[in-house]
């Protein structure tokens, strides 16, 4: 019960912290998982909704009423692919690439100011057995 326990307090914590440094920009943490996935992506910041769902390990439903929210935000644009017109390319905008590059600072430092108490070897440890929970739950693609 006490590891249970404060994983779920730590979690509740987690969120907590997220949510208060992307609202300062505006997002929620599923704006800030697309815009974020995008970027990741490399030029031109383009991606299928289906590529899209698979990186961040959502369902397609869920990547779709996300990108409707980004889109009329003017964060990103959703266009039908030249190669094939039934494919929909999803493509970070202008204002989108800024946004993510301003609010990628403010979220690194948060993180590394929640494991400031922790050295790197307690980090990794604390990675490696959170991965292998995770692992045994079935629930870590890698």
């Amino acid at each position: 019960m006490g590891v249970i326990g404060r994983v779920c307090r730590l979690s509740a914590l987690l969120i907590k912290e997220q949510t208060r440094v992307l609202a300062e920009h505006g997002l929620d943490f599923a704006g800030f998982d697309v815009l974020a996935t995008l970027r990741r992506s490399g030029p031109p910041h383009a991606l299928t909704p289906t590529q899209l769902a698979k990186a961040m390990l959502v369902t397609p439903s869920a990547v779709a009423q996300r990108l409707a929210r980004l889109e009329d935000a003017g964060l990103l644009v959703r266009a039908q692919a030249q190669f094939d017109r039934r494919v929909i390319i999803v493509t970070l905008t202008d204002k989108g690439q800024e946004l993510i590059d301003a609010v990628l600072p403010a979220h690194l430092a948060n993180e590394q100011s929640l494991l400031a108490d922790f050295s790197s070897e307690d980090r990794q440890v604390f990675e490696s057995l959170l991965r292998r929970f995770l692992m045994a739950q079935d629930d870590l693609p890698i």
